[in-house]
């Protein structure tokens, strides 16, 4: 097809050209791609890095609220008959409160492990026994079994506190002038 050694020469040095320029092309924008992107990026600062800013610093916060949500609604040893990992009232009601009360995204019981397998088995029996009679507006809230104790005080200790604290608690009562200086209630 071509009889010419010229032409052939010819048609195979342009076909090299060719190629090495669109290598060329390609190693001279994958050289300046990083350099564009950056000068776009600096020009649109601080717009691209707010979002990895704000939750990055609320990230702690949200784990802080986790946590919480957590032992707040954790069933704890005392919310259980022992022995057998019955659900005491005070278990129903805040098992009850979990399910219809609490925000939906927080709707989930964490039942503390007992102290054998079976125990526990039968905590978590209960709580679905309790969450089976419950009208519940959307799905039923999950049970999770944790080991992490909430923290809990004894009733009478508190009570103790808050009659001693009332015992010190001065009197109620009004200024006798106000800050303006003005002659204030307590005077005729």
């Amino acid at each position: 097809m071509f009889g010419n050694t010229r032409t052939r020469f010819g048609l195979s040095c342009a076909l090299a050209v060719a190629g090495m320029t669109q290598t060329a092309t390609a190693d001279w924008n994958s050289f300046w791609h990083p350099h564009r992107v950056a000068y776009h990026r600096n020009n649109a600062w601080p717009q691209p890095f707010t979002e990895d800013s704000v939750r990055q610093a609320t990230a702690p916060f949200e784990v802080m609220k986790h946590n919480g949500w957590r032992m707040y609604n954790t069933v704890g040893n005392e919310l259980f008959r022992e022995g057998d990992g019955a659900l005491m009232v005070a278990g129903r009601n805040r098992v009850v409160w979990i399910a219809s009360q609490a925000p939906a995204d927080r709707r989930v019981v964490y039942v503390l492990r007992g102290a054998s397998p079976a125990e526990t088995d039968a905590r978590v029996a209960s709580v679905r026994e309790t969450l089976a009679t419950v009208q519940i507006a959307g799905p039923p809230p999950q049970i999770m079994i944790t080991e992490i104790e909430p923290t809990t005080t004894s009733g009478a200790w508190v009570t103790q506190i808050n009659r001693d604290w009332m015992e010190v608690l001065p009197e109620p009562r009004l200024p006798s002038t106000s800050p303006t200086g003005a002659a204030g209630a307590t005077e005729n």
